[in-house]
């Protein structure tokens, strides 16, 4: 990919961005962010989430 390619993606990306209004930009944010894995499971893998849940399950 050329240099000029790549700038005209990302000036396409940006305009495409800030072309939608203030709500749908909101609401698109608002979707990825629930659409997001735990923090646990992001940041440290399956382990330290799998033992979260094991307790939980002791506790009750």
């Amino acid at each position: 990919m050329s240099v000029n390619d790549y700038v005209k993606f990302i000036t396409q990306t940006f305009v495409q961005h800030y072309e939608k209004s203030p709500h749908e930009r909101k609401t698109l944010k608002h979707q990825r962010k629930n659409e997001r894995p735990p923090f646990l499971f992001r940041w440290f893998g399956v382990l330290p989430y799998a033992f979260l849940v094991l307790f939980k399950k002791n506790k009750k």
